[in-house]
């Protein structure tokens, strides 16, 4: 098990090139199960979940053949059944229902692990398959969902945290094959499901209102290869303009799509930082400390859930009293007491995280939890004086890809250790 090691008070300077999106490649991989034809995917992230996810697509049949950030499935003959030694690690592993259901009429999924960060459930996805027409049912830890045929419908799949990304990207892969017309009411904005109904829309399917709560699916008899470029990740892209505010002097970002990062700028700007936003580069200045904000995450466009942590990072060197309130996920603050012990001075009141700034942190040794507050530790680590050395990095390469190597790019001293399993 890794552990990186941070030397913190090195400035941060240069550019860097934004990687892939993994919350779009991971259902589009998967949508390759929805034809017999071989679909290719460029500016695929080199990331543990994307592993898993083509274990589990090699495991299910399909052929898989991967080149330096270019994927090739072929999925000419495949198994509906995914047990739990290869989906457990990885939560969006549920995210290959939706094609075989669309596909074959039927699947069976172990249920899936993923990240400790709240309730994090299915029941919108099989509320969703079973609009169109499927029995859906759990047993001895399996979703089972089988059908005659599909038939489209309309559905309302927000949840009580707002709408579900990865249900909607799910019951979107079903319904292209089901029969007639298919709405999906509440369904997710975020451009990682427009990302999906673009690579969908390319095989054939016929998709209308992506991007909004509202999309309409009319069903089709089947479904081709296609090609197709994954969207930069935004919020590889916000972790990164927050690292350049937090330690840096200029940084610039490449191949960013920047309208997807406007709730992030935003705060950034309201925090006192200067940036130059393009179309597709973003060049941030570090302005020392910064000004206190109030944070409130909401499904896209709002303040996304997955910048959460690392704002938290951010606003703990604040000239002043920040809040954070987590609306997605209201349990997602097990990063604090991680940067507590940094020397950050955070309470936690019900959803909302009060952060007083403090003038420095310390470096200490710290546990991550989660994906992203791995990321958030290692951030803090940057400004803290001292050494910080961040444990269960497995998470972070969940999400980042090569996430030392691009900060050793910029200047900053990190490295990655080996540790034995006992450690």
């Amino acid at each position: 098990m890794d552990k990186i090691i941070v030397h913190g008070g090195h400035t941060l300077s240069g550019a860097v090139k934004i990687s892939g999106s993994k919350n779009s490649a991971l259902p589009i991989l998967a949508a390759a199960l929805l034809t017999r034809e071989p679909c290719v995917i460029h500016c695929v992230p080199d990331l543990s979940d994307i592993h898993y996810m083509l274990q589990i697509l090699s495991h299910l049949g399909a052929q898989v053949e991967r080149a330096s950030g270019t994927v090739q499935i072929q999925a000419e003959n495949v198994s509906t059944t995914a047990p739990y030694e290869i989906v457990r690690k990885m939560r969006a592993s549920v995210c290959v229902l939706g094609p075989l259901l669309g596909r074959h009429k039927e699947a069976r999924v172990s249920l899936p692990g993923g990240c400790v960060i709240g309730d994090r459930p299915i029941d919108l996805h099989l509320k969703g398959f079973r609009a169109l027409n499927a029995a859906c049912r759990v047993e001895a830890g399996d979703v089972k969902v089988f059908a005659g045929e599909l038939k489209g419908s309309t559905m309302n799949l927000e949840g009580r945290q707002g709408p579900t990304v990865l249900g909607t990207g799910n019951v979107l892969m079903a319904a292209t094959l089901a029969e007639g017309i298919t709405v999906i009411e509440g369904a997710a904005a975020e451009p990682e499901v427009v990302d999906l109904a673009q690579f969908l829309i390319k095989m054939g399917a016929k998709i209308e209102g992506a991007g909004t709560r509202r999309i309409t699916v009319e069903g089709v008899k089947e479904l081709h290869g296609a090609e197709h470029s994954v969207i930069p990740d935004r919020i590889e892209a916000g972790t990164f303009l927050v690292a350049a505010a937090l330690a840096g002097r200029e940084v610039t970002l490449r191949r960013v799509n920047s309208e997807h990062l406007n709730a992030v700028t935003n705060v950034l700007s309201e925090s006192g930082f200067q940036l130059n936003i393009q179309k597709d580069t973003i060049t941030v200045k570090g302005n020392g400390a910064p000004r206190p904000v109030d944070i409130i995450t909401e499904p896209y466009p709002g303040f996304p859930t997955d910048m959460q942590a690392q704002m938290c990072a951010l606003l703990s060197r604040a000239d002043g009293q920040s809040s954070v309130t987590e609306t997605v996920f209201p349990q997602r603050f097990m990063h604090v007491s991680e940067l507590k012990r940094m020397g950050a001075d955070i309470a936690i009141e019900g959803a909302t995280a009060r952060i007083t700034g403090v003038p420095k942190l310390s470096g200490a040794p710290v546990m991550a939890s989660d994906l992203r507050a791995s990321a958030a530790l290692v951030l803090a680590g940057l400004v803290a004086e001292g050494t910080t050395e961040v444990h269960r990095v497995y998470h972070i390469d969940r999400g980042y890809e090569s996430i030392d190597e691009k900060l050793m790019g910029l200047g900053a001293e990190i490295q990655r250790v080996k540790q034995s399993a006992s450690t």
